[in-house]
């Protein structure tokens, strides 16, 4: 079953008498444990899109399926509570909370979202930021490490609710090449290991190099799709 099915998907924006259409008629299916991208120039729609899969908004018409969920049939405190379920998001300017240390960034959602017992919370905790490769800067805060391991650490925080899907908005944008590389491999190890599907809007060839698929947005629609090699770095 498609984990992200969407048909028809149109967003417009009212912005006094004049009406601004984000997207139009976007139709698409993503299965599980994908990992692809959405390109395309500023105004595409790209963000619109990412903002709708991760129910942050909602469509203005058409269907958008996530984990077999109408999100248009979700409240607002419905929509959080899927997300802390089901969704994990990684920003491009990292979005790290600065009086909290790395390991506190991490254990925040879950103490957000979900009641999960202390020790199961350090567990899943020390384990991720192990995996990323950031375990020796756990007592570290934001404005202490690089924009690569602020990355890492963002990583690290958008899987430790065990989300079926990742959004990634830009998550390669402030790094350099060496350090979006072994980003975006521990995002694939991510996927491949646990099944994790990751969504990125992105203009950035680096991804576009590494991903399964490519999805071409223009003018609110899309106008392409292209299968990719993947781990060409490598």
């Amino acid at each position: 079953m498609s984990l992200v099915i969407a048909e028809n998907l149109t967003k417009v924006y009212g912005m006094g008498e004049i009406e601004v259409e984000a997207l139009k008629s976007v139709s698409f299916r993503i299965e599980p444990a994908s990992f692809i991208s959405f390109i395309g120039p500023s105004g595409s729609g790209k963000t619109t899109l990412l903002n709708l899969i991760g129910c942050l908004d909602k469509p203005t018409s058409g269907i958008l399926k996530v984990a077999d969920v109408n999100t248009s049939d979700l409240t607002r405190k419905k929509a959080a509570a899927f997300r802390g379920n089901n969704l994990g998001f990684i920003f491009q300017d990292f979005n790290l909370i600065p009086v909290l240390t790395v390991y506190e960034n991490v254990e925040y959602p879950l103490l957000i979202v979900q009641n999960i017992p202390a020790e199961e919370r350090k567990n899943r905790v020390i384990s991720l930021l192990k995996t990323v490769g950031m375990i020796d800067q756990k007592n570290k805060y934001p404005n202490q490490i690089s924009g690569g391991q602020k990355q890492r650490v963002a990583v690290a925080r958008a899987l430790v609710t065990n989300p079926r899907l990742v959004l990634a908005d830009e998550p390669t944008a402030n790094l350099d090449s060496k350090t979006a590389f072994m980003v975006i491999d521990i995002m694939r190890q991510m996927k491949e290991e646990f099944g994790v599907t990751f969504i990125f809007s992105t203009h950035d060839p680096k991804i576009v190099s590494e991903v399964e698929a490519v999805y071409t947005l223009q003018d609110g629609m899309l106008v392409g799709k292209s299968q990719e090699e993947g781990g060409r770095h490598a």
